[in-house]
C-alpha cells in the first residue's frame, strides 16, 4: 500500500467546477465522518493503482477516481490524501479498518458489502461482460460458461455473480485470487493461460487497447459505480450526493470522463494489432529523433509520435490528394512558415510539424483547461485554427462550454451541417475529422505509453 499526500491543486480551474460555496453552505447535521474531516482538513481516500482509477504518468498523479476525488477535496476546500492498493478486496478491507473517510476505486455495490458500509450515489452505470480470449469459440449465454476455465478476483462483485450463478448451474466452476489484480488477471486472459473472466465494460475499454487479444463474449446485467463509505457517514453521503448532481450539471463530470474513456470506444481490433507491430518495426528508426524534438518543442515524445503515426502511419513519403505530404503531413504553406523545406525529409518534416503544434498551443486561450489545451491544438492541426475559433463561437451559442474539450467533440461536426456553418465566420468543414483524428491519436498514445513502460520498444 502507497499513501500519497498532496494539497488541494483544482486541475479544473477553467471548468466550472464545483460551486465554491458549496461547503459553505452546507446546512445538514455534520455526523463523525464529515466531521473527522473538516476537523483534519484532509479528506483520506482509499483507491487502487489501476487505469480506470489512479496511476502515475510523467511523474503526475492521474485517473478517473483520482480526479472526481480532487474535485469533491476543491468543494470541502481540504488538502486530500490518496492511500493506494492493489485490489478492490484490500480498499474496502482499509475502509473497515478505518484507513480512510471514502473508498473510490470503481467499486460496484454488493449485498455482502452493504451490510457493513454505506454507498454514495450511482455516478456511472456499466455493463458487467463476460470477457474471453479472442481466439477460443466464444461462449452465447450463461449455460455455455461450465465448458470455459473463468479466474475472478475473491470477494468481488464478479465473485458474488459467479456464486449466484452457480444456483442454476452446478457444473459451474472458477477460480479465484487474492493477489492478482484486475488488470492482471484480464492480461492473463488475452495470453490465452485462462478462457475468460467476469469484468465491467469500463474496465475492458481500456485494457483492450493495451490486450487487444480481449473481446466481449457478451453482458451479464448492468451495474452502478458508487464510492464506499463508513457505515456512519449519511451525512456526507448526503453532501457528496449534493455534490455530484451539481457537477453533472456543468461540463465537469463530462469533461473528465471524456479524458479518460472518450477515446475508447473507438477500438479497432485490426487496426491496435498492426499500430503494434508498427511500433515494433517503424518507430525504432524515428525513436531517437522523435525524442530530440519533443524535448526541444516541450511536448511529450510519445504524443508527438502517435501524431505523426496518426498522419502518415511512420512513412516519410506518405503523400494525399489534398496536397500534405511527409511523415507529419504538412501543407506547402505550413512548411513555408515553419522552415521545411522538402517534406519528405523525415527529420525535417517532424521539426515542422512540432515546431507547428507548439506555435497553435500558444495560441489556444488561456480560459482552456490545461489538460485539454493539446486537444484543442491538435484539432486545429487537422482542421485549422479558424474552424477551432468557430467551433467555440457556437459552443457559447449552444449553451455548451467553449474552454472544455468535452463540448467542443461535440460542436466540431456541426460545422458541417449547413443550419450551423451559414452562420459561422469561417463557414463549411469538415468537423467530424478532427474529433476522429484525436480519439485515434488518443488511443494510440495509450498504447504506446504503455509499450514504452513495459520497456517493450
Amino acid at each position: 500500500m502507497k499513501i500519497h499526500h498532496a494539497l488541494f491543486i483544482p486541475l479544473f480551474a477553467q471548468l466550472p467546477g464545483c460551486d465554491a460555496n458549496l461547503s459553505e453552505n452546507w446546512t445538514q447535521p455534520i455526523n463523525s465522518v464529515l466531521e473527522d474531516i473538516r476537523n483534519k482538513g484532509k479528506l483520506i481516500v482509499l483507491t487502487r493503482n489501476a487505469p480506470t482509477t489512479y496511476f502515475h504518468e510523467n511523474d503526475k498523479e492521474q485517473g478517473f477516481e483520482y480526479e472526481l476525488t480532487r474535485q469533491l477535496a476543491e468543494s470541502l476546500k481540504i488538502e486530500v490524501e490518496y492511500k493506494v492498493y492493489n485490489t478492490n478486496s484490500e480498499v474496502m478491507a482499509a475502509l473497515a479498518a478505518g484507513e480512510g473517510h471514502i473508498a473510490a476505486a470503481g467499486l460496484t455495490r454488493t449485498e455482502q458489502e452493504a451490510e457493513y458500509f454505506q454507498f454514495g450515489p450511482s455516478y456511472k452505470t456499466v455493463n458487467q461482460l463476460v470477457a474471453c480470449n479472442r481466439h477460443i469459440k466464444l461462449p452465447k449465454t450463461n449455460r455455455d460458461l461450465p465448458k470455459y476455465s473463468l479466474l475472478v478476483i475473491a470477494d468481488s462483485r464478479n465473485d458474488e455473480k459467479l456464486t449466484e450463478l452457480q444456483a442454476e448451474l452446478p457444473a459451474l466452476s472458477w477460480q479465484t485470487t487474492r493477489d492478482l489484480s484486475t488488470e492482471q488477471v484480464l492480461k492473463k486472459v488475452a495470453q490465452g493461460e485462462v478462457d475468460c473472466t467476469l469484468v465491467a465494460s469500463n474496465i475492458m475499454a481500456i485494457n483492450r487497447i493495451h490486450h487487444p487479444d480481449l473481446i466481449k463474449a457478451y453482458t451479464l446485467s448492468e451495474e452502478k459505480l458508487a464510492w464506499a463509505l463508513p457505515g456512519n457517514a449519511s451525512h456526507l453521503e448526503q453532501y457528496i450526493e449534493t455534490w455530484f448532481k451539481q457537477i453533472k450539471s456543468d461540463s465537469t463530470f463530462t469533461a473528465i470522463n471524456e479524458r479518460y474513456y472518450g477515446h475508447a470506444e473507438i477500438f479497432d481490433y485490426y487496426d491496435t494489432s498492426v499500430f503494434l507491430q508498427r511500433v515494433k518495426k517503424r518507430l525504432p528508426k524515428y525513436k531517437a529523433f522523435f525524442k530530440q524534438v519533443a524535448n526541444t518543442y516541450k511536448i511529450p515524445w510519445t504524443l508527438l509520435a502517435t501524431q505523426a503515426y496518426q498522419e502518415s502511419h511512420w512513412d516519410p513519403l506518405a503523400a494525399s490528394p489534398t496536397g500534405v505530404r511527409g511523415l507529419m503531413m504538412l501543407t506547402e504553406d505550413t512548411a513555408k512558415t515553419v522552415g521545411v523545406q522538402n517534406r519528405l525529409n523525415p527529420k525535417q518534416s517532424i521539426i515542422g510539424g512540432a515546431k507547428y503544434l507548439q506555435q497553435l498551443l500558444r495560441k489556444i486561450p488561456k480560459e482552456v483547461a490545461e489538460e485539454d489545451r493539446i486537444w484543442f491544438a491538435l484539432a486545429a492541426y487537422n482542421i485549422g485554427y479558424a474552424h477551432l475559433l468557430d467551433a467555440r463561437a457556437l459552443a457559447r451559442k449552444s449553451g455548451k462550454n467553449p474552454n472544455v474539450w468535452a463540448d467542443i467533440k461535440q460542436v466540431l461536426p456541426l460545422l458541417a451541417q449547413r443550419r450551423y456553418f451559414k452562420n459561422l465566420k469561417y463557414g463549411y468543414a469538415r468537423g467530424k475529422e478532427p474529433v476522429q483524428y484525436i480519439n485515434r491519436i488518443r488511443l494510440y498514445h495509450d498504447v504506446l505509453t504503455k509499450t514504452v513502460s513495459s520497456k517493450a520498444i
